[in-house]
């Protein structure tokens, strides 16, 4: 959510500010603005709209030429997505980028306005940005302390200083901020890809550090303005893996990376034909203790926990409760010493998430982190950690970082079921066995369900509502199909559990309309079955997804989808690509912007 880039350097600042903002389009954006010190003064273009609508701005008012600038993708939250509304805003002196919410600025606004500052915009950043000003008295740093000090909230800013040209100021609180390191060159950045066709090199900066950016160097400061040395780390994927590979859309590449992406997260963590968590902080002995676990997420993260109650529940026989980040916070959680609190999230930084593990924390339940950014918030200051290797993720919709975090959870599950004895080593070897042997059977499910999923996306795209059905783990599955159509075609779709059906929503069954049945699981097919019937029966065109060997005869589904078949524990891994599948299609035969649907971010750092 929102972007901020930053550059001091040898290059044309304003080509390296739009080909880094270009890699942070994932995030979310509805405006994009540049400041670049040009003929030794600040000057700012700044635009509604995409990134495009900024570079046409920019070639009629004319390049800004300079080595030295910061930029930024606004996602709008105080104040209408307008021009003046949008990133860099600046003060008589000062010009600043800002990513996150400061909570407390209309008091700051109302003081300033008492002192005869003048505003323009609508936003929060703003008022940042005069108050710098108005604090200002020649030394940058100590301006920058003074005034974060006042404010409350999150954020991450960028800052240049009129007369100190060629040096560029940062400072992170909660939101996310990376110094990139080149040669005789720097950035700063909210995430990697950003930098990564200049550089590989950065720091991570923590809550309230500062870092001074020239040409020659970075110097990082803490908020007491002593100066701090700080590991300097490499990102270990390259430039190719941000980019679409021949792929027509970042999610179609990201949706075949799947197999490779659980391969390489699973494989390293089986030792002897067991789970071997031990390098993530997770022993037999600790998970024996554990009575109660909860997994706390949100969106995609959260029907991840979904697939990992049931089958924790199932097989370790421990109860999972799970909660939506920003319900688990401010519901007195009957949480303590003994309980282990599962923390789910991409990107490490997501606001809600990252604050309901704290709560957690200090309500004395052990954590353990699914992340899949070193270095992130939430994978710092977890007890325990396994990092997800899936790789950049760009498109908005998640799709390999899903199947990852499920991957994961089915690991943790089986580990988790022999430490209590609930399941014995012959079988936990033989489950492992199944879920490192699933990378291979989805790869057999993509090539097999990719004809059928296209066919059947054309008769979704006139459709204003559909629905999703299943049982047990079916039913988790069908919650993250619902969620990934809803979010890249912007038709309306829900989930239910097929049993409720007659519980009040088959009412709203109408004739032609789409109902997708996953029917995954042998123990409740007959009864989804007969759901399917149901809704049928009230005109409803049914499409079916289920395992080969199923027998699903053409007075039930209109349209049937099978996948290959494991396990009946690990299926929602399989079933996962046909729905992935169906949402992209879709998507791409409205001829909407698969990898930048509208209103969404990537990684959401704000509440």
């Amino acid at each position: 959510m929102c972007g901020i880039v930053g550059y001091v350097g040898y290059r044309d600042c304003s080509d390296v500010l739009v080909k880094a903002l270009s890699k942070l389009e994932y995030r979310g954006y509805d405006s994009a603005g540049i400041a670049v010190f040009d003929e030794g003064k600040i000057k700012v273009v700044k635009s509604k709209g995409r990134l495009a609508d900024l570079e046409k701005k920019m070639l009629k008012q004319g390049a800004l030429k300079g080595t030295a600038g910061i930029g930024h993708t606004r996602w709008a939250t105080h104040g209408e997505p307008s021009d003046r509304n949008s990133h860099p805003h600046s003060g008589a002196r000062v010009t600043i980028v800002h990513n996150g919410i400061i909570e407390n600025y209309r008091e700051i606004k109302e003081y300033l306005q008492r002192h005869d500052v003048k505003f323009i915009s609508d936003t929060d950043t703003e008022v940042v940005a005069q108050l710098l000003d108005y604090n200002y008295n020649g030394d940058p740093l100590a301006t920058i302390v003074k005034t974060v000090e006042k404010l409350e909230g999150s954020f991450a800013l960028g800052i240049v200083f009129a007369d100190f040209q060629d040096t560029v100021y940062a400072i992170r609180r909660e939101s996310p901020l990376i110094v990139g390191v080149g040669k005789d060159e720097n950035f700063i950045a909210s995430d990697v890809p950003a930098i990564l066709k200049y550089t590989k090199d950065y720091y991570l900066l923590e809550h309230d550090e500062i870092a001074v950016l020239s040409k020659t160097g970075v110097e990082i400061f803490d908020i007491n303005l002593e100066k701090i040395e700080k590991e300097l780390k490499t990102a270990d994927w390259d430039m190719d893996a941000a980019e679409k590979g021949g792929y027509e859309h970042f999610m179609i590449k990201e949706i075949h990376e799947q197999p490779t992406a659980i391969k390489t997260t699973i494989n390293p963590r089986i030792q002897n034909g067991l789970p071997d968590l031990t390098e993530c902080g997770i022993t037999i002995d600790t998970l024996r203790e554990f009575k109660q676990i909860f997994v706390v997420a949100c969106g995609t993260a959260m029907h991840a926990g979904m697939v990992g109650k049931y089958t924790i529940e199932s097989l370790a026989r421990v109860p999972v409760i799970v909660d939506i980040a920003s319900e688990f916070r401010y519901r007195q959680p009957l949480v303590g010493e003994g309980d282990l609190v599962i923390i789910i999230s991409q990107s490490g930084e997501t606001a809600d998430s990252l604050a309901a593990m704290r709560l957690a924390k200090k309500l004395g339940a052990k954590t353990l982190a699914i992340v899949n950014a070193k270095g992130s918030s939430i994978a710092r200051e977890a007890d325990m950690l396994i990092y997800t290797h899936a790789g950049p993720e760009i498109a908005v919709a998640s799709t390999k970082a899903y199947t990852v975090q499920v991957a994961v959870m089915y690991l943790f599950a089986f580990l988790l079921a022999f430490a209590k004895g609930t399941i014995d080593e012959d079988e936990c070897k033989r489950l492992t066995k199944l879920l490192s042997d699933t990378p291979k059977i989805i790869e057999k499910s993509l090539d097999k369900t990719k004809k059928i999923t296209q066919f059947v996306s054309t008769k979704l795209i006139a459709c204003d509502s559909l629905m999703y059905i299943g049982r047990g783990l079916d039913y988790a599955l069908s919650m993250e199909g619902s969620l990934k159509l809803k979010e890249i075609s912007y038709i309306h779709s829900e989930s239910y559990a097929a049993g409720e059906l007659k519980h009040g929503t088959i009412s709203l069954i109408t004739d032609g309309m789409p109902v997708i049945a996953v029917a995954t699981q042998p123990h409740l097919f007959e009864k989804t079955i007969s759901n399917i019937k149901e809704v049928k029966a009230r005109g409803a065109k049914t499409i079916v997804i289920c395992t080969d060997g199923f027998n699903v005869t053409d007075d039930v589904a209109d349209y049937i989808i099978t996948v290959p078949k494991t396990d009946d524990i690990l299926m929602p891994l399989l079933a996962a690509i046909p729905m992935q599948l169906i949402a992209y299609y879709t998507s791409v035969n409205k001829g909407n912007d698969v990898d930048k649907p509208r209103n969404l971010a990537k990684s959401v750092t704000v509440e």
